[in-house]
C-alpha cells in the first residue's frame, strides 16, 4: 500500500460508461479515490448513495469523486443508472489497480475466507501525492468525514500561502 505523502499510482482504467480515465488527468484537482468491494450490494449501495447525497459539497469544493472496483462496465453502468450516481466507477476488471494500491487482500465474511477488494479510499492532493489514506471506511459517514479533511487541508494551505 502506498504511504502517505507519496506519488500515488498511476492508472487508465474504463469507467460505466468504457470512457478511459486516467489518474494522469486529474491533476491540479483534488481526487477521492474511493474502492469498494461490489456494485449494488448494501454496504457499497450506502457508500455510494451517500457520496451521491453529497456530490455537491464535492463539486462546490472541486473535488473528482472516482470509485474503483473489480466488477466489469456493465455492472457499474447498471449501478450508476439504479442509483442514479453523478461520478465516475472505474472497472479495475484485470485487479492490476486494487494491487497497486495494496486493497486486494484475504477476505472474511460468515466464517468464510476469500479473495476480495478493501473497502479503502485514499486522499489524493492536487499535485498528485496521498494527502489521507481512509481504511475501515464506514460506508455512512465516510463523505461527510472526506469532506470535512478536505476544507481543513484547503485552510492549511491558503494559510500557507499568505
Amino acid at each position: 500500500m502506498p504511504k502517505i505523502g507519496a506519488k500515488a499510482p498511476s492508472f487508465s482504467l474504463p469507467d460505466q460508461t468504457g470512457k478511459v480515465h486516467a489518474l494522469k488527468d486529474y491533476l491540479g484537482q483534488w481526487v477521492l479515490l474511493y474502492f469498494y468491494p461490489k456494485d449494488d450490494t448494501p454496504g457499497c449501495t450506502v457508500e455510494a448513495c451517500t457520496l451521491r447525497d453529497n456530490f455537491p459539497a464535492f463539486k462546490k469544493l472541486k473535488i473528482a469523486v472516482l470509485g474503483v472496483s473489480v466488477d466489469p462496465v456493465k455492472s457499474h453502468k447498471k449501478f450508476a443508472e439504479k442509483y442514479e450516481l453523478p461520478f465516475t466507477l472505474l472497472a479495475d476488471e484485470e485487479k492490476k489497480v486494487v494491487a497497486a494500491y495494496g486493497v486486494w487482500g484475504q477476505k472474511k465474511f460468515m466464517g468464510r475466507e476469500y479473495m476480495g477488494t478493501m473497502r479503502h479510499s485514499f486522499l489524493i492532493s492536487p499535485e498528485g501525492k496521498i494527502k489521507k489514506i481512509y481504511l475501515e471506511v464506514k460506508p455512512a459517514l465516510h463523505a461527510e468525514e472526506v469532506l470535512a479533511d478536505l476544507k481543513k487541508y484547503r485552510t492549511e494551505t491558503e494559510q500557507k500561502g499568505k
